[in-house]
């Protein structure tokens, strides 16, 4: 399966973790955010914790990837 891929550089948090939930909510189970706002990492972090979400760092600069189906 592809990832959703998301590109919310040079949008400020809290779009980038908005764009997020949007993704999920209309059905991604993977997606590949890339976000440059410095605080993102931890909102994005924030996010999957409380959602149960994995999170982990991806090769692509200032990308993570979020998976729904594992933390």
């Amino acid at each position: 399966m592809t990832a959703t891929r998301i590109d919310a550089r040079g949008m400020r948090c809290p779009w980038p973790v908005v764009r997020l939930a949007r993704a999920v909510r209309e059905g991604a189970s993977e997606v590949l955010i890339i976000a440059d706002d410095p605080i993102a990492p931890g909102e994005i972090a924030a996010l999957a914790q409380a959602r149960g979400w994995g999170v982990v760092a991806a090769d692509e600069t200032h990308g993570w990837l979020i998976s729904t189906t594992a933390a």
